[in-house]
């Protein structure tokens, strides 16, 4: 079967009309390559809980302090049948520490066991009150701003990472992959390449399924007319080639890290098996990726990486302390799941060489409803990792009924003297951006997060890129 260059441009969408790099082209799941290692010796990853994740039944007062948390939560949230409340004796397996600003008791909900096991290690960072100024509910809203790294409407198309990719990468590199059918928010931008893949065995080059008999001499025009490319003058042409060659080269290469993972991790890989999460299948993958990079596999060089689970929208059936409880099930995944995940990295060596950061694009109401809870704003993140200085960082939001907005939610401040400050979601960023990717503390505030103007007791006006849980 004959191949003009014309009509391979045209089908596997490379033809551009500009000699500018378009977004489109970045969509295309086959145009997508990984990073190189200017992160050194390093791996991170971004887990995104997709829906919604009910904060203050993840990380729950336990007492009072010096405050009045614990008769807070009492108070918005029930007991009984339908109630969601969690009492301190189903707390005592997962205490952590104290609340900086009122000095509570904090423990995790008890169903994160795996979660714990990580934070007593001393590898867990709890990042209270997270958000953002003037939060937006929708969930497609909150997530973009997340993911973005900017609150809604002051976008502009790009993630936070993929602003770090521009300023760092080219068009021949693929430093990332995204565990998933499509790029994600947080790598969005329009300078380097990044690999999608669910699950990197199936990865394949989109040759045409009719001629299945002619692959090789397919493989030889496409890498004849993508080096021709690269030696162009034009520098859309240049790009086009050099990409090609790198995701002609990444899906020959990743797809075999299934393979050489099952033969060489075997009790690992079963141990993913036998949790049967999506979220355990998912972190399965970005191992894959970890120990082939540790094997030294040519082309493949993606440090950064994403992937997601869903189900967090509780709005009912979100339950409280039996196993059987959505929440429950929920956040047992992911403490199951990342305790491990993060036994894997360290069994392969590298525990203290990956970070990974769990977030969701916003948390629930303090009140519940009928037997769940409606969508809300600040939430606790999560950084773990054998880098990571655990511990809790910044407070426990106010959940007062006196101190919540009219719909039940709590507000953002950024006042110096505020027992309840907000953690600015920008700040958990830029902490890794800086002493994690090693980006410049004056090169996150020109060329990935932008300062807000406005009143600073309710804006981001004064950065803070060195929250303490990576130093």
């Amino acid at each position: 079967m004959a191949i003009s260059r014309r009509s391979f441009l045209k089908g596997s969408g490379l033809a551009a009309a500009s000699s500018l790099v378009a977004p489109a082209l970045l969509g295309n799941p086959f145009v997508r390559t990984a990073f190189a290692d200017t992160i050194g010796d390093r791996y991170f990853l971004s887990i995104f809980l997709d829906g919604g994740n009910d904060g203050f039944n993840t990380v729950i007062p336990v007492n009072d302090g010096g405050a009045t948390l614990r008769a807070a939560y009492d108070a918005a949230r029930a007991t009984g049948t339908d109630g969601i409340n969690i009492g301190p004796a189903a707390l005592a397996a997962t205490l952590i520490g104290t609340d900086p600003g009122s000095g509570a008791q904090l423990a995790l909900h008890p169903a994160l066991t795996g979660l714990k096991q990580l934070y007593d290690l001393g590898k867990v960072a709890v990042i209270q009150g997270c958000g953002y100024p003037r939060p937006n509910l929708s969930h497609e809203e909150s997530r973009v701003a997340f993911q973005a790294g900017t609150p809604p409407g002051l976008g502009t198309g790009t993630g936070w990472l993929g602003r770090y990719l521009a300023a760092n990468y080219g068009g021949s590199d693929i430093p990332g992959v995204c565990l998933r059918s499509e790029v994600a928010g947080e790598f969005r931008q329009t300078a380097t390449s990044v690999l999608a893949a669910r699950r990197l065995r199936y990865l394949r080059f989109p040759y045409d399924g009719d001629y299945g008999d002619d692959v090789a001499r397919k493989r030889d025009a496409f890498n004849a007319l993508y080096q021709g490319a690269a030696a162009q003058a034009l520098p859309i042409a240049e790009y086009l080639g050099t990409s090609g060659v790198a995701t002609l080269l990444a899906t020959e290469s990743y797809a075999g890290l299934h393979d050489l993972y099952q033969a060489d991790r075997a009790a690992f890989d079963g141990a993913y098996d036998a949790l049967d999460q999506g979220l355990a299948y998912n972190l399965r993958e970005a191992a894959k990726v970890i120990h082939g990079i540790v094997s030294g596999v040519p082309n493949v060089h993606a440090r950064l990486m994403q992937c997601a689970t869903g189900g967090y929208d509780t709005h009912s059936d979100q339950g409280s302390t039996t196993p059987d409880g959505h929440h429950w099930q929920l956040l047992a995944e992911v403490g199951d799941s990342l305790k491990l995940f993060y036994d894997d990295c360290a069994d392969m060596g590298v525990a203290d060489k990956i970070v990974v950061i769990v977030w969701s694009e916003f948390g629930r109401r303090v009140p519940q409803n009928d037997n769940g809870t409606d969508h809300g704003t600040q939430y606790p993140m999560f950084v773990l990792g054998g880098a990571v200085q655990g511990g809790v960082y910044g407070n426990h939001p106010n959940i007062n009924e006196s101190a919540l907005s009219d719909d039940g939610n709590t507000s953002y401040s950024q006042g110096a003297a505020d027992p309840f400050r907000s953690t600015d979601m920008r700040d958990v960023y830029g902490t890794i951006l800086k002493h994690w990717l090693g980006m410049p503390h004056g090169t996150i505030l020109s060329n990935v997060l932008t300062l807000d103007g406005g009143d600073p007791a309710e804006r981001w006006t004064q950065e803070n890129f060195d929250l303490g849980f990576l130093v």
